[in-house]
């Protein structure tokens, strides 16, 4: 857990693609369930979030510890 904070302070890519492809998860789920239309609303959002951020996030230097 402390690597993986670590890996977010000091922006490497492997830990921010977690974050971002979570998102994307997250957004796809919401898109998916039929029960709360608020989280329907916002799952594009979420998304689109997840993917922007991803492609960026593809930019950051690796960990070179692993």
């Amino acid at each position: 857990m402390i690597s993986f904070l670590d890996g977010l302070g000091r922006l490497r890519r492997g830990p921010w693609e977690l974050v971002a492809t979570v998102l994307i998860a997250l957004g796809v789920v919401m898109m998916m369930q039929p029960f709360l239309l608020a989280a329907y609303t916002w799952s594009f959002l979420v998304t689109l979030t997840g993917t922007v951020m991803f492609i960026v996030v593809s930019h950051f230097p690796e960990d070179p510890r692993g």
